[in-house]
């Protein structure tokens, strides 16, 4: 899967922010250091851009003998160049990820440091189930730096509202839905299969809202046999009905999320939903704004599996970006880092802003600041999800090590197509544990 932010965010509200991707450390540096030794951080283009500039700017003209050293880039560029330059030593100070399997390797490999005391203040008032993903062992080495990003299952109410179709409550009522759209000339539901990844919010809360949460815990745990849990049969099963049925049109393995081409579909009315990241909502403002003004743009949470064991009120997706600081960095540059981390990160200004672009930040009591806010609505909405949900599950290719997630989103690809079955699928997935 492609990086989050990057990706995701990244491509949901690059008309906010279009930045030029910029090379790494040139000349006698290696990638991480800066020419005096001083702190360094490595940032990505779009998305949360806009934020992340402010809050270094604000840093550096307030410490300008203590300034943060920052390079951009793209999505892909960083992923590949994050990995390597970790594994080598040459970490920027600020290391950006999305916590998961990837913090863990870098806890167990001594990459990062404990951040104690320094980030208690911003702890406190992070909402729990998301600062737990920057825990390894109860110790903290990771903070939230953006927006929650839980999967909503979006819809076009006007397409809705021709076919004569409810909202679903449940899977048999989405699937009812998806025959009646076909007949209305519809795509039921838009998928971006050329991206792969937004497949995989569909077996992730297909599995919980089946089994639950312990089904994946099993897979993490690395249980033999994990991936052939009756749970996750089911769900692949359901996922072939889907596809059988034509739920996501004749096209979708041609569609592409990194063009915003699933969300255009809603948009556009030519597909009624879209299961997608929280992180698109800026998209529809941007390039649909009659559409979410008038009411037309609907949301809600996945729907619930009649006699399933996992709790309705799970969510699934991203509950934030982290920064981490690198062990390999100077005990000064780490210090500059972590008072950076106190006193930008998830400030009062980067609430505001993130706000205002349609996006909620992981922080207690923003009741009241969201009921001042345009789309507050929506806002309460996603906010309600992530403040109030029992599990909140990481995205399972960010979760997995980088070897099983490649594994996992290959097959699950093959799934979709109708290139192997359910148990085929669990077979394969279970020769990586």
């Amino acid at each position: 899967m492609k990086l989050r932010i990057g990706r995701r965010t990244g491509a949901a509200v690059a008309a906010l922010s279009v930045a030029a991707v910029l090379a790494a450390c040139g000349g006698g540096n290696q990638p991480g250091q800066t020419a005096g030794g001083g702190a360094s951080a490595w940032a990505l283009t779009g998305g949360s851009e806009d934020m992340f500039r402010a809050q270094f700017d604000s840093w550096n003209q307030d410490n300008p003998d203590d300034e943060v050293a920052v390079e951009w880039f793209a999505n892909d560029a960083y992923k590949e160049k994050i990995r390597t330059a970790v594994g080598a030593g040459n970490a920027p100070t600020l290391i950006y990820s999305w916590a998961g399997g990837t913090l863990s390797d870098y806890v167990a490999n001594g990459d990062v440091v404990d951040l104690g005391d320094s980030t208690a203040e911003l702890t406190d008032k992070l909402i729990p189930s998301v600062a737990a993903n920057g825990q390894v062992d109860g110790t903290t080495y990771a903070v939230p730096n953006t927006q929650s990003q839980p999967i909503v299952l979006y819809y076009n109410q006007e397409l809705l509202d021709a076919a004569g179709v409810e909202v679903p409550a449940t899977y048999d009522e989405l699937l009812d839905a998806v025959g009646t759209l076909q007949d209305n000339d519809v795509i039921p539901i838009a998928l971006a299969g050329q991206s792969v990844w937004p497949e995989l919010m569909w077996i992730q809360y297909l599995t919980d809202r089946i089994g639950g949460p312990e089904v994946f815990q099993a897979v993490l745990d690395g249980e033999e046999g994990a991936w052939s849990n009756p749970a996750i049969i089911e769900a692949t099963t359901k996922i072939q009905e889907l596809v059988d049925a034509g739920a996501f049109g004749d096209s979708f393995g041609s569609v592409n999320a990194d063009q915003n081409a699933d969300t255009a579909l809603v948009q556009t009315g030519k597909a009624a939903f879209v299961l997608q990241g929280s992180w698109v909502y800026p998209s529809f403002l941007e390039s649909a704004p009659d559409l979410v003004a008038s009411g037309g743009l609907g949301y809600t949470t996945f729907p619930a599996i009649d006699g399933g064991a996992g709790d309705p009120a799970n969510i699934v997706g991203n509950p934030s970006n982290f920064w981490s600081v690198s062990a390999d960095a100077s005990p000064q540059a780490q210090e500059t880092a972590k008072k950076f981390i106190s006193t930008e990160v998830l400030n009062d200004e980067a609430v505001e802003e993130l706000l205002a672009i349609g996006t909620v930040p992981p922080i207690t009591g923003l009741e009241d600041k969201i009921e001042q806010q345009d789309n507050a609505d929506y806002l309460s909405f996603v906010y309600g999800m992530v403040r109030d949900a029992p599990h909140f599950q990481l995205s399972w290719d960010q979760a997995l090590p980088a070897a099983q997630s490649q594994a996992l989103l290959d097959n699950l690809s093959q799934l979709f197509l109708g290139q192997i079955d359910p148990q085929q699928f669990s077979e394969a997935m279970d020769a990586t544990l």
